[in-house]
């Protein structure tokens, strides 16, 4: 059966969100992607070589790199140093416990030396919440994270480092208000551990993947989809992350977005790799977004995207 979610048109991109591969050193319940530390797919050096060019050839202004744990990759700190001699702008999507890792205690200073943006994730304030949802630890290696990641710059005042948190819900429910989850993620941070940050976003689960299936299991997959469906926010529709954003997975596929990407949908499109687009000289502005009706997680309420709330 058809979706019966809007026909949306994909707007000039300035965003190319890049999928390194699916391998991290955790395996959190929430993930859309289904990465852990069994996973072996990495993108190859001849997809890791289109990236820069794609930036530059389609003048994107913005170089969002995912996961997986993105620092993982081995060409990881070759992709940055090569797309930031372009002048645009990086996000790593960051688990935080990446940065303690064995081998990785130098990456926390690459990052900001590269100016790298961060988008961490921290689906709570509380060890017992992170815990239950991300792996037992993985709260007091965040906050070790963080802490360091503070000591550099990254969520200070007057600094150009930024440092960005996410916030999902723990079960089948919409996110609360970003603005006041924001205050309370504030002061219990910083009465707690000192640690400064300078956004909070939050993010509605999407019910595909590990996350649809835990629902699956407590048969609560369908009662969420009709959640998300009824909180439908029109007002939404003009700011949702696939208007301007192109995805890449790590065979170098191209979507509207990681959503679409992790369920292997890309129906409207007649280029369907980065290489044919750079080679076609085209950029999807104008073309018609593939939808489905995963897509009503990203309009219920006051929207989610993978920049927080859209209203």
């Amino acid at each position: 059966m058809a979706s019966s979610f809007p026909r949306v048109f994909k707007k000039r991109p300035s965003i190319l969100q890049v999928n390194l591969g699916y391998k991290c050193n955790q395996a959190c319940n929430h993930c859309h992607v289904d990465a852990s530390p069994s996973r072996t797919e990495m993108m190859s050096k001849d997809n890791i070589e289109l990236i820069p060019k794609a930036l530059e050839s389609l003048n994107i202004s913005c170089l969002d790199i995912t996961g997986g744990a993105p620092e993982l990759h081995p060409d990881f700190k070759y992709l940055i140093r090569k797309s930031r001699k372009l002048g645009v702008d990086i996000i790593d999507r960051c688990n935080l416990t990446i940065l303690q890792e064995t081998g990785y205690e130098d990456l926390s200073k690459f990052l900001a030396l590269y100016k790298v943006k961060i988008v961490a994730s921290l689906p709570c304030y509380e060890e017992e919440n992170v815990d239950s949802q991300r792996g037992i630890g993985v709260f007091q290696r965040s906050i070790a994270s963080l802490v360091e990641l503070n000591k550099l710059g990254y969520g200070q005042e007057q600094s150009d480092l930024i440092l960005d948190l996410v916030y999902n819900p723990l079960g089948a429910q919409l996110p609360p208000s970003q603005k006041l989850l924001e205050q309370k993620y504030r002061k219990e941070l910083l009465e707690r551990y000192g640690i400064r940050f300078n956004n909070l976003f939050v993010i509605t689960n999407m019910p595909i993947k590990r996350f649809a299936n835990q629902l699956r299991v407590k048969n609560e997959l369908s009662d969420y989809k009709e959640l998300l469906k009824k909180s439908f926010n029109p007002k939404t529709l003009d700011s949702i992350m696939c208007l301007e954003t192109i995805s890449v997975d790590w065979e170098g596929n191209i979507y509207d977005c990681d959503f679409n990407q992790q369920i292997g949908i890309n129906d409207t499109h007649e280029i369907k790799s980065l290489k044919k687009l750079l080679s076609n000289k085209k950029t999807l502005e104008g073309d018609l977004i593939t939808v489905d009706d995963h897509c009503f997680g990203c309009t219920a309420g006051s929207g989610s995207s993978c920049g927080g709330e859209l209203t």
